[in-house]
């Protein structure tokens, strides 16, 4: 990543920080308005469907039980058209005949002389009741409205009625069939009783039938069960991120993803987490380790170099120009390769403190301005004034001792372009939860074509707009000849790798006035 991978702004930056963070927010709240809708859309169908074949299946038992009813009520017809006392006497032997232990029958009568419902009483019914139970059976009726189709005609309208008995005892009623006489209005009545009847949803709501319920039961737990590991996989998945980024903060340091999971599948995702951050904690101490070592094996051939120069210089006559010129050329190259030396030390000890680097609050106001103090007669000695404006109580989530050679390296970079009489300004400010520090100086600025190098490693533009270029350090890396040992070009790379390490970014600016601006974004501590 290079300086033009940055924003030119920072107002760009909470906005691309807020898409990082609703994203798995979003994508969360997505997959489960998507299973909602699935765990909706699917049972709705289903009890569509069933709900329509159980309504063919529903007519066609009803179908057959009306015309069970009716036969009952034509075999009865011809005694109740008989004249005089003769069809009360037989009538309740007669109902007991046709009466299964299924299928209640009851018969009622209303005389031409009376009038409206509660001109019908029973005749007879089977099973034999007492008559004060049948009189609240009669009560119920017409509180229900069944008789009232027959109150000005003796014609009754299919039923199927899901009916109390005065008993208390639930039955359906599923046929009404009535029998007009001189006499009167007779109406025979056949209801249901058993589970093979009530058990269907004849007479109520397909949803309040057994296996609906039980269905819905199951499928709601099924559903209650999904969510609840989707959601539990999801607390696991946030638990291993917040510990994630306390350990890159140096929070909790010791504690383990194992110990912070609650899926037991995700037991061996959890495990190799924890894998992964021994690794890594091993491999910074290895890079300290090597940088160490490293700088011990190459110093010593440097120092043995260094003093091997002394007696040549000795040995070589004063009027030897080329000699002496060869003897300078050497002990510039080698005090420029102790400086390497040192400088990639410094990098590897950099990169290994990166990898587990703890984060704790900053008050980046108060660093600043510590800091400035102390390169008070810096700026003095140079003759180049300060121009600061610090906001006060910015307090970032970062490293001091980090931050601390991030500021050294940004001031002595904007010092050492300064020119005599020449001003840096520094402004801190804090912004959509954000902290920028813009260090600007009046210098000679960068080159359009190498702003966007000059955070890479070993690649320094001191000198470059007035001095031939040589290349140094790595290969494509541009030096001025005059100043190549003197600038390793590691600075503003370090002041990058710093920054980036504790969730923060850095890009230059060529001011309009003349001059570079370096700003600095960190976020601010929650």
């Amino acid at each position: 990543m290079t300086a033009q991978d940055y924003p030119p702004a920072l107002s760009g930056l909470p906005r691309k920080q807020t898409r990082g963070l609703y994203r798995p927010l979003r994508s969360l709240i997505s997959k489960i308005l998507l299973l909602l809708v699935v765990f909706i859309a699917v049972p709705v169908f289903l009890y569509n469907e069933f709900r329509e074949a159980d309504l063919a299946q529903q007519s066609l038992l009803l179908k057959s039980v009306r015309e069970q009813g009716r036969l009952m009520a034509e075999s009865l017809r011809p005694l109740l058209e008989q004249e005089g006392a003769s069809p009360l006497l037989a009538l309740p032997k007669e109902v007991k005949r046709l009466a299964t232990p299924s299928t209640e029958v009851k018969v009622l009568y209303r005389p031409t002389d009376q009038s409206g419902a509660e001109g019908f009483f029973f005749i007879a019914a089977e099973p034999a009741v007492p008559p004060a139970f049948l009189e609240r059976e009669r009560e119920a009726l017409i509180e229900r409205g069944v008789l009232g189709n027959l109150v000005s005609t003796c014609a009754a309208e299919p039923i199927a009625l899901r009916h109390v008995n005065a008993g208390g005892a639930e039955e359906l009623l599923t046929s009404i069939t009535p029998i007009s006489t001189d006499s009167g209005c007779w109406m025979v009545i056949t209801a249901h009783s058993s589970g093979a009847f009530l058990g269907t949803s004849i007479g109520q709501p397909y949803w309040k039938t057994l296996e609906i319920r039980l269905a819905a039961i199951i499928y709601l737990g099924m559903a209650a069960l999904t969510i609840g590991v989707f959601v539990s996989i999801w607390r696991s998945l946030t638990r291993f991120r917040n510990l994630a980024r306390d350990i890159r903060k140096g929070i909790a340091p010791h504690t383990k993803f194992e110990q912070q999971n609650l899926v037991p599948e995700l037991a061996p995702v959890a495990q190799e987490f924890d894998r992964m951050t021994m690794a890594m904690r091993g491999s910074a101490e290895g890079m300290r380790r090597a940088a160490e070592d490293n700088a011990h094996a190459f110093k010593t051939p440097i120092a043995i170099i260094r003093q091997s120069l002394e007696p040549l210089r000795r040995i070589v006559p004063s009027e030897s120009g080329r000699g002496l010129r060869a003897l300078d050329v050497l002990e510039e190259s080698v005090d420029r390769l102790d400086r390497l030396v040192t400088s990639a030390r410094h990098l590897d000890e950099v990169a290994a403190e990166l990898i587990d680097r703890p984060r704790h609050n900053v008050d980046l106001s108060r660093l600043v301005g510590r800091m400035l103090d102390a390169y008070a007669d810096s700026f003095a000695g140079r003759q180049v004034r300060l121009d600061a404006r610090l906001q006060t109580n910015v307090v970032v989530s970062a490293d001091e001792e980090l931050l601390e050679v991030v500021f050294e390296n940004v001031i002595d970079n904007a010092l050492s372009v300064s020119p005599p009489y020449g001003a840096v300004n520094i402004e801190l400010t804090a912004r959509h939860k954000r902290a920028e520090l813009a260090v600007r100086d009046q210098g000679p600025g960068v080159p359009a074509p190498h702003l966007n190098r000059i955070f890479e490693r070993y690649v320094s533009l001191r000198g470059a707009f007035d001095s031939p270029l040589v290349v140094g350090g790595q290969q494509g890396a541009v030096e001025p000849a005059n100043e190549a040992s003197e600038h390793l070009g590691i600075g503003l790379w370090i002041v990058r790798r710093n920054l980036e390490a504790v969730g923060g970014s850095v890009w230059a600016e060529n001011r309009q006035q003349g001059g570079l601006s370096l700003v600095m974004d960190l976020p601010l501590a929650a």
